[in-house]
């Protein structure tokens, strides 16, 4: 059996918009989840459903113990976070589910 990945994410309405952290071992599967809003929650409500950053893991230990700190970090942290690697808040989702275009 290969080796299981974990993963940290965020997901954005919009460009600075309402932001969201969570913890999977299934990307692609959860933001799906997510983007055809059929976790009830926060992220259907606000309509949070950009995949604008997320980390990979190889033990559930330390990618919960990332998303914790996450959680509490102040939003301009999160935001600088986004913005490293994702200035404009592409959409990342389409390009991991290998929709590649």
């Amino acid at each position: 059996m290969g080796t299981r990945s974990f993963y940290v994410y965020i997901l954005a309405s919009h460009i600075g918009g309402t932001l969201y952290v969570g913890v999977t071992n299934d990307l692609i599967r959860r933001v799906g989840e997510h983007k055809l809003k059929l976790i009830e929650s926060f992220t259907e409500k606000y309509d949070v459903v950009k995949l604008v950053y997320f980390e990979q893991f190889d033990d559930p230990e330390n990618a919960i113990k990332r998303e914790k700190r996450l959680k509490k970090w102040p939003r301009a942290w999160k935001i600088a976070l986004i913005e490293r690697d994702n200035p404009d808040w592409i959409d990342l989702y389409p390009e991991i589910a290998g929709g590649g275009g």
